[in-house]
């Protein structure tokens, strides 16, 4: 069986007084998550909103991806797929 689906993530950056937070939103179709970020300036550092705008999306969607794992963790627990401990994840192995 062939399936595809396309979900939108879209990533908002605000910057004020040497703060960045990003939101990241995906949007499935049925669900929507959001991942937050936050990254601060030190005072002694030069200020270059990029790198804030880089870590603070990366954060973000380093939240988004978390949050996406434990939905799929309890999604494989619910169908008898849950990790063993020292086993990889995966659909329980056919009975011989």
């Amino acid at each position: 069986m062939t399936r595809t689906l396309e979900w939108q993530v879209g990533l908002v950056l605000v910057e004020e007084d040497g703060t960045t937070r990003a939101r990241a939103v995906l949007d499935t179709g049925t669900e929507t998550y959001t991942g937050r970020g936050v990254a601060r300036c030190n005072p002694q550092d030069v200020d270059v909103p990029e790198i804030g705008d880089e870590l603070a999306a990366s954060r973000a969607m380093k939240d988004l991806a978390t949050q996406l794992m434990r939905v799929a963790n309890r999604d494989l627990e619910s169908v008898g797929a849950g990790p063993e401990i020292g086993v990889p994840y995966g659909w329980p192995e056919a009975a011989t």
